[in-house]
């Protein structure tokens, strides 16, 4: 199997242009202009486009299968976006994988299946030049995600086959009519007893990108809608998954082998608001079925829904299994820009956030976003962003240029001239490094979870307590366990450490089952070391009683 994930930073795109009630309809708007004609503008259907030595009659041609059997197709997955789209491809690939479809390259394969992400325009951009690129190979290609969810009229996605964000069950179907030729659009909310609910069955078949780490999705959509953000428009209100299958999602990722998990959603702190339960409640809940030496990771939360949980918050942020790191998105230090984003909070509401959680979980990492360039932002708003963030230096500052995406309010505001959003983003990119977080390290002892390879595949990556990256030399059998290690070195991004254990030293889950096969054959050994132990007492003992006897009858 082969994903081919975004590399940091490039995340998710957007969606459909939606027309509010109470716009002006274009025949109010030029019924007192007589010589004025309303036309809808049409807009010619995207083909692939051939360099100048491409031949259209040369083009591969996409095999159409009159019949379908699983195991004699490929199918390649590529994912944009957010911890949720890379579950749901997980999901997707899972299904695929069970039902016999081999997961290949994007050379190889026969059909390509294509997660969005609808965040940015660049990710939209990518997304659609790759639905191209594979028209022009001659792939049979499937839509999935954020950007056709909600907008599945587009032009370049007309006669493609979609699969919506709470259909990603039905994959195999839709993928299996696709080759044969057929277009399947499925967009439908799903539904029980008349309510809308988060998604797919949370106890689906996966293949995870990374075998060892777990990614939840514990609610669906917003109870806010940003002004600048299209997501709602793909994943709609809020909907959140019970407890009760959450926990049972994750008792199975660590049978299964996983030793981290991450929950993520549009906004965890909203969870549960809909079905009366709370974030706090199912964090307590699943740090109950965490086993040793296994960490949890709480995913991004808006600040609006995690103020009034600040006290429990911070508690499970104390508990040994769960990272203390948190992800407060707080978009502007500006007041005024908050509320034409509409944010639903203010500084202070962020501040106190920040200030309450740092000073009650030892070590806590922060991460944040901030957006550049929004169409209200003055240069005093922009300065007090630069102060926000000089104030409280942020080791993870993910910094984001605005971008107008068409149906939202904020793109029918005046933009702020490009370069000068270009100036501001640099200030900000400057100031952010101008400190290094983890500077006068070196020497310090950590025990780390190591579950993923670096980027320049050249490490092994550990992340201690407060989740701060630790780079390792790449040692046989060192992924999935806990370790002792001493910092020699750290650069603006990460640590360089040393291991401090030998192998026999490192820990491992508790409950994979390579745990569970080890622990099982320990169990059994001591067993049969007991019954041996037994029958020569006994053995022992009825001899004694045999001798006592020819005794006694002499």
């Amino acid at each position: 199997m082969e994903f081919e994930s975004d590399l940091p930073g490039n995340d998710i795109d957007d969606i459909e242009d939606l027309i509010s009630a109470d716009d002006i309809k274009p025949r109010d708007r030029y019924e007192n202009k007589k010589n004025v004609t309303v036309r809808a503008k049409k807009r010619a259907p995207i083909k692939p486009t051939l360099s100048d030595d491409e031949k259209e009659e040369t083009k591969p041609q996409k095999i159409i299968h009159e019949s379908v059997i699983p195991g004699t197709q490929k199918v390649y997955v590529k994912t944009w976006g957010c911890a949720h789209n890379n579950s749901d491809s997980e999901y997707m690939a899972g299904q695929l994988a069970s039902f016999g479809y081999k997961l290949s390259g994007k050379n190889e394969a026969d059909l390509w299946l294509l997660n969005s992400c609808t965040v940015k325009n660049p990710s939209e951009d990518t997304f659609r030049n790759e639905i191209e690129a594979g028209m022009r190979n001659g792939k049979h290609v499937v839509v999935a995600g954020c950007v056709p969810q909600g907008a599945p009229k587009s032009d370049y996605l007309r006669g493609l086959s979609v699969i919506g964000v709470q259909q990603i069950d039905r994959v195999v179907e839709v993928v299996e009519e696709t080759l044969k030729g057929h277009s399947v659009r499925l967009l439908q909310n799903k539904k029980v007893h008349g309510r809308r609910v988060a998604g797919a069955p949370l106890s689906l078949p996966k293949v995870r990108k990374n075998p060892l780490i777990e990614i939840i999705s514990i609610n669906s959509g917003c109870l806010n809608q940003c002004t600048y953000c299209k997501t709602k428009h793909a994943r709609g209100d809020l909907a959140s998954y019970p407890p009760a299958e959450i926990v049972d999602r994750a008792r199975q990722s660590f049978d299964e082998g996983c030793c981290e998990i991450w929950l993520t959603s549009e906004d965890t702190g909203a969870y549960g608001r809909d079905i009366g339960s709370s974030l706090p409640e199912l964090l307590w809940q699943l740090v109950e079925v965490i086993p040793e030496h296994c960490m949890l990771r709480v995913g991004m939360t808006n600040p609006p829904y995690i103020l009034e949980h600040l006290e429990e918050v911070a508690k499970v942020l104390q508990h040994p299994r769960v990272y203390a790191f948190l992800h407060v998105p707080v978009q502007s230090g500006s007041d005024s820009v908050l509320g034409e984003m509409k944010r639903e909070y203010c500084r202070k509401d962020f501040e106190h956030v920040v200030d309450f959680l740092r000073s009650r979980v030892p070590g806590l990492t922060i991460a944040t976003d901030i957006i550049c360039g929004f169409p209200t932002e003055t240069e005093q708003d922009f300065e007090e962003t630069m102060t926000l963030c000089e104030k409280y230096q942020f080791p993870s500052l993910f910094i984001n240029q605005f971008f107008p995406r068409p149906g939202t309010p904020a793109a029918k505001m005046e933009r702020i001239p490009a370069n000068l959003v270009k100036k501001r983003t640099k200030r900000l990119t400057d100031l952010f490094y101008s400190y290094e977080p983890y500077a006068g390290r070196e020497g310090q002892l950590y025990t780390v979870l190591v579950t993923e390879i670096s980027h320049d595949k050249l490490h092994y990556v550990g992340h201690n307590k407060s989740y701060e990256q630790v780079l390792l030399p790449m040692r046989k059998n060192l992924l999935g366990t806990r370790v002792r290690v001493r910092i020699t070195s750290s650069s603006k991004f990460s640590m360089m450490g040393e291991i401090l254990d030998e192998e026999q030293e490192w820990t491992r889950c508790a409950n994979t089952k390579q745990t569970q096969l080890e622990t099982k054959s320990n169990s059994s050994s001591s067993r049969r070391e007991r019954y041996i132990g037994i029958a020569l007492v006994v053995g022992a003992v009825a001899f004694l009683l045999q001798l006592l006897v020819r005794l006694l009858n002499q």
